[in-house]
């Protein structure tokens, strides 16, 4: 099956049906169908937004935020970067900086729905038009729940980033002034 979108009902019926392998004709037969835990995939898209507003707070108003996994110069960082704005929507480009050396590191777009407070993955590195549901094996070898687990991935993500990630710019505290009343003293009752 190719992995453009679904033109006709079967194309969108056929993603939905899951095939078994039958052991005692040798063949393939239609099995149980796909579950889609709608409720639960847009409960964690919901958190994610809320994950990312906690992150990002000024998202509306700026391009650019850094948070330090690993402190340091050489330190593990991740950006997100605004690429689009609309009215109801902003595009985020989440990348961790440096890449890694073995494997991948995250190199995701995320779109934020303001209306519904809802955000959602919709490119993993470089790959984009998930769909809700593959038949398996695909083109890509995709998993069945593709769509699922990089969503379940950003919440763990930015779980992390949350928990661990400290902001690269120094804190303005204000400085308090010494004085001489600083524990209590009484100007007045000076022993003599």
């Amino acid at each position: 099956m190719s992995d453009k979108r679904p033109e006709t009902d079967a194309d969108i019926l056929s993603r939905s049906t899951e095939l078994s392998y039958d052991f005692a004709t040798g063949g393939q037969q239609l099995g149980r169908r796909y579950h889609h835990d709608l409720a639960g995939h847009m409960a964690e898209c919901d958190t994610n937004f809320i994950r990312l507003m906690q992150l990002f707070p000024t998202l509306r108003e700026e391009d650019f935020k850094c948070v330090m996994l690993l402190p340091g110069a050489s330190g593990t960082r991740v950006e997100l970067n605004v690429l689009k704005r609309g009215p109801y929507t902003t595009l985020l480009q989440l990348a961790q900086v440096p890449k890694q050396d073995r494997g991948s590191s995250p190199n995701m777009r995320i779109q934020l729905y303001h209306d519904t407070k809802s955000a959602e993955v919709v490119a993993y590195q470089h790959q984009s038009r998930f769909h809700g549901a593959y038949e398996y094996p695909n083109k890509r070898m995709r998993a069945r729940d593709e769509k699922e687990q990089l969503n379940r991935f950003l919440g763990e993500y930015l779980s992390l980033c949350l928990a661990v990630g400290m902001s690269p710019d120094p804190l303005n505290l204000p400085m308090m002034e010494a004085s001489s009343n600083t524990f209590g003293e009484d100007s007045g009752d000076k022993a003599q």
